[in-house]
């Protein structure tokens, strides 16, 4: 990671020193209570200071946003005073980064869960333990006003190329100021989903009062080599958020769908019929066959449902896809 930007190498190594300094010189109450770990937050108690969690690299091959973050951040971190939030910054799988994989031995995002089966044993499962740790710690005691953007790229392309997934159990005020935000961020579409797959954007919305989100932006790249162009509308909106700066204006409300069905891998005789090709959001008609599995068949149930996240590959007992309608 050498030839990188500074910014960039020391945000993908978790290498906070430099940030840190600033933000601790101004004042703030700085810490890093794990590795791959900062939290800014200021000295004097207010409920009314929001609080947010930013993370990024959760899947280790999704770098884009690492890039993106990363020079946020050290702007930010050279005008401290700036900030108007407690922050939490997160960089989930430094050791998948390191290696320019996508996890260790199972999917990071599968993991902020009670129950982990199979994966207990895993090198996420005990990763996953250290990130729920510092991520309670910081929301402890906060205000009412919690934020959590978990950042990624997808590893397919889409119909919508920046897409969110949103727990349907936010409440509403705070489930509308999320959408809002997401459409100021450049966000087509938004994804409401009502059962949790593991996910940390979930566990933090469910347990930890949250209105968290899984922000999809784009596609995966190399680090170092992303075009950070695509990423400029949620550079900018999460910039203004954590400068406690008016919203701006979306150029477009995202388009939102309800989630129609998980297709759940059963078993080792799992297929799928949506080829490797497939778009995310691709439209799907009544009556047609998305996957099998032994005796378990899953079709299209409505007039028509896309497919998102189509994935045979993963374990069994995971999500290998979802089916979506449009709503709003």
């Amino acid at each position: 990671m050498s030839a990188l930007p500074e910014a960039v190498r020391a945000l993908a190594e978790a290498d906070f020193a430099s940030v840190a300094q600033r933000f601790q010189d101004a004042g703030f109450a700085v810490a890093q209570p794990a590795s791959g770990v900062l939290t800014v937050k200021s000295t004097t108690p207010d409920p009314a200071r929001a609080s947010v969690l930013v993370s990024v690299g959760v899947h280790g091959d999704e770098t884009g946003p690492i890039e993106m973050v990363a020079y946020l951040v050290e702007a930010l971190s050279r005008t401290p005073d700036a900030l108007a939030v407690d922050l939490m910054l997160c960089v989930g799988n430094i050791d998948a980064i390191r290696l320019g994989k996508r996890f260790v031995d199972a999917d990071l995002n599968r993991m902020f869960r009670l129950e982990r089966g199979s994966l207990a044993g895993t090198f996420e499962a005990g990763r996953a333990d250290v990130l729920i740790a510092a991520t309670r710690a910081f929301f402890d005691g906060s205000g009412p006003q919690r934020w959590h953007f978990d950042l990624h790229t997808a590893i397919r392309p889409s119909h919508y190329p920046m897409f969110a997934i949103v727990p349907e159990l936010i409440e509403d005020t705070a489930r509308t100021g999320l959408v809002d935000w997401l459409g100021e961020a450049g966000i087509g579409a938004v994804i409401m989903n009502p059962a949790s797959a593991g996910t940390y954007s979930y566990f933090t919305c469910e347990h930890l009062g949250a209105a968290g989100s899984t922000v999809e932006l784009g596609r995966v790249g190399t680090l170092g080599q992303n075009d950070l162009s695509q990423f400029a509308d949620a550079s900018k909106a999460l910039d203004r958020l954590l400068r406690g700066q008016p919203a701006g204006e979306a150029k477009a409300a995202p388009h939102v769908f309800a989630t129609a069905q998980s297709i759940m891998k059963l078993s080792d005789a799992f297929t799928m019929r949506v080829g490797r090709e497939t778009w995310n959001f691709t439209p799907m008609k009544q009556g047609e066959v998305i996957a099998s599995d032994g005796d378990t068949v899953y079709t299209v149930q409505r007039d028509e449902e896309l497919v998102v996240f189509p994935n045979p590959d993963v374990r069994v007992g995971l999500r290998a896809g979802i089916m979506v309608v449009r709503i709003n």
